[in-house]
């Protein structure tokens, strides 16, 4: 009977942990995936934005949200097909008016690549898969044994990524500020 009961928590626990794997991944195509894709470039130009204006943004709680321009949008597919209004979100650089920016759209506004828009998206990406990769971890720990495991490790481990998180996405944002800088 014994046998039985190990077997049945392993597949239990295999199967939570792919399942927490599973939602970590629709989690982060569902909220920062498509806004990371296009600041990342991933994928053909989808338009031009000529910037009308440009301005420091805050956010909500009043804390720099980096650069944004408001401008008209003109998709690449179609040619020159209907123009509309488009918010430049987190913009590598004060644009000046007039000027014409190859973007990618996502959730209806515009991206291109941009120090900050990385090193935000990055962190926010990195703290929501966290906390799924240390109880996915944990759980394949549990069908390895076949049963329950201290956890205390795996949240240490957990909280030590997420710091890492931080450090590595503020440390991937500067390079991009610098590369979109001086190129």
């Amino acid at each position: 009977m014994r046998g039985g009961a190990g077997g049945a928590a392993r597949g239990a626990a295999a199967l939570g942990s792919v399942a927490t794997l599973l939602l970590a991944a629709w989690l982060v195509w569902l909220l920062p995936g498509p806004q990371l894709a296009a600041v990342l470039g991933f994928g053909p130009v989808d338009g031009v934005v000529t910037i009308a204006e440009c301005h420091e943004a805050a956010d909500v709680e009043g804390y720099a949200a980096g650069t944004q321009c408001k401008g008209r949008y003109t998709p690449v597919r179609g040619g020159a097909g209907p123009q509309e209004e488009i918010l430049l979100e987190t913009a590598a650089q004060e644009h000046r008016p007039g000027s014409e920016v190859e973007v990618r759209t996502a959730r209806g506004k515009a991206y291109e690549l941009s120090g900050f828009a990385v090193g935000n998206l990055g962190v926010a990406t990195g703290l929501l898969l966290v906390p799924f990769l240390a109880l996915a971890a944990w759980l394949a720990a549990c069908a390895r044994r076949g049963g329950a495991v201290d956890g205390g490790g795996f949240v240490l481990a957990a909280l030590a990524a997420m710091v890492a998180v931080v450090v590595l996405g503020a440390a991937a944002g500067l390079l991009v500020g610098l590369f979109t800088a001086l190129f």
